[in-house]
């Protein structure tokens, strides 16, 4: 830009035309002062961005407590939106369908509700597949001698709820949501066991991290096992086909997201989405042959590390704003090293874990939380037992399982706890894994057709989980 003036108040010497110095100078000098002035104002505005909208927007995702924030605020707006004057849109828009046609047969041509909560929810699922790998392979579920007492407790924490929905619902057509008060939401339960601080000790942490790991993968169970429609054996058998070659690959070294990522969604996801399993199996599966060892070892990450470090110290800046050409390549040789340092499974978890937090789990809710009061009968509500069987059962049936266990367990010496699990903690963790909200939910959607019912098991859901969530605060809390 500064060169440009240079062509002004010239006069010719010699055949030449000449700019007299003292006005090249501070015709130079004038410019750069500008220059820097515009660049001034310019990092102004920046800075002013960065710390005023960005640096917060990234802060506020980072911290685990803020999906759960986003998440409550889902259900809340879900539940205001179904009981506003636009409540025959808010449910009508998630009855659009959206998929395929080829030659006028149409294919994957599924509801936006159903979209919601077999393609959205695999994302969520494959999540929690990648995390329960991770536990087993180094985390509290490692170890089998901690890990008696947190599943024992979870996995009378679901049977005991779902012995109680049956005593009321048994020979009904409702009693197929014998499931629904099995599941724990471990997002909710966790982020109040949190939000009390040190007044909960760190054993008390783990053990309900622990329970709710379990639960989650029962919950799996229970879905894969009991809440199918007519099954395919020609789809499930194309879908175990493209699980062998990801887990054949993966014995082979194939590292590569990209490769895992086609064979997963285009073969696995595709195949049980069409074979009558739900779709959120195929996800948790392929989770499960995701390679958990890095291309590059530990060792040979510092080693290079180090090298390259001392190379780009080595290397002689340009005072300039950009990089030499050798400071880029070895930004991007230590680039490639840290990705190939990172397991493929914790790089997927950990790129994939905000998008789920914050889109995927919020989306969910909204699709599924919104219950409409207006006309409420009360005798619609108790016109079946599913209100009281998943009420009670949530409400009654986890604490009381989970407490009942654990104090069996400890009695009988299969299991040991330490002095920070009191009966009193035992029984507060109890109530807060009653908190069933999104788990919950997903499940009664599998289990109901029926408007009414799926209403009734939503009331039982709500009811239950927010004085699961009081009392256990409260127990917690004292």
């Amino acid at each position: 830009m500064c060169q440009r003036l240079y062509g002004t108040s010239s006069f010719r010497v010699q055949g030449r035309w000449r700019q007299p110095v003292a006005l090249r100078g501070a015709a130079f000098r004038a410019c750069s002062n500008n220059q820097e002035k515009g660049n001034v104002m310019g990092n102004k505005y920046q800075s002013k961005i960065r710390r005023g909208i960005v640096m917060p927007l990234q802060q506020f995702i980072r911290r685990e407590k803020s999906a759960r924030v986003v998440l409550g605020l889902s259900v809340v707006v879900a539940i205001l939106l179904a009981n506003s004057p636009w409540s025959e849109e808010y449910f009508h828009l998630f009855e659009h369908k959206v998929g395929f046609v080829f030659n006028g047969e149409p294919y994957l041509y599924y509801s936006l509700h159903h979209w919601i909560n077999d393609g959205l929810m695999s994302m969520f699922f494959f999540v929690v597949g990648l995390e329960l790998k991770r536990e087993f392979i180094g985390g509290e579920l490692a170890n089998p001698g901690n890990t008696v007492l947190p599943i024992g407790a979870a996995v009378a924490g679901m049977l005991v709820p779902a012995l109680i929905y049956a005593v009321f619902n048994v020979g009904t057509p409702s009693a197929v949501g014998w499931g629904i008060p099995m599941a724990t939401d471990i997002a909710f339960s966790l982020a109040i066991v949190y939000a009390l601080g040190d007044r909960v000790p760190l054993a008390a942490k783990v053990f309900l991290t622990s329970l709710a790991i379990v639960d989650d993968l029962g919950a799996v169970v229970v879905i894969a096992l009991f809440y199918t429609s007519e099954i395919s054996f020609v789809n499930i058998a194309v879908g175990l086909a493209f699980l062998g070659v990801m887990f054949a690959a993966n014995k082979m070294g194939v590292k590569n997201v990209v490769f895992y990522g086609l064979l997963g969604i285009g073969g696995v996801w595709t195949a049980f989405l069409m074979s009558g399993i739900h779709a959120t199996i195929a996800a948790v599966l392929a989770a499960f042959v995701i390679p958990a060892d890095a291309r590059l070892p530990e060792h040979l990450y510092l080693t290079r590390a180090a090298n390259n470090l001392r190379k780009f110290a080595g290397i002689k800046p340009n005072n300039v704003s950009t990089l030499e050409e050798e400071q880029v390549k070895v930004i991007s040789d230590m680039m490639n090293d840290t990705r190939d340092a990172i397991p493929p499974s914790q790089r997927l978890e950990h790129a994939m874990h905000p998008f789920v937090s914050f889109v995927v789990m919020p989306v969910f809710a909204l699709a599924n939380a919104g219950v409409s009061f207006a006309g409420l009968d009360v005798q619609e509500v108790f016109s079946t037992n599913v209100a009281p069987g998943v009420a009670l059962g949530l409400f009654i049936g986890k604490p009381l399982g989970i407490a009942l266990s654990v104090y069996l367990l400890v009695r009988l010496g299969i299991a040991k706890k330490t002095e920070a699990l009191t009966p009193r903690r035992i029984v507060g963790l109890g109530f807060l894994a009653s908190i069933g909200f999104t788990m919950s939910m997903f499940i009664s959607t599998l289990a109901f057709t029926d408007d009414t019912m799926l209403m009734q098991a939503k009331l039982g859901i709500f009811a239950a989980s927010i004085a699961g969530g009081v009392v256990g605060y409260r127990l917690l809390k004292a």
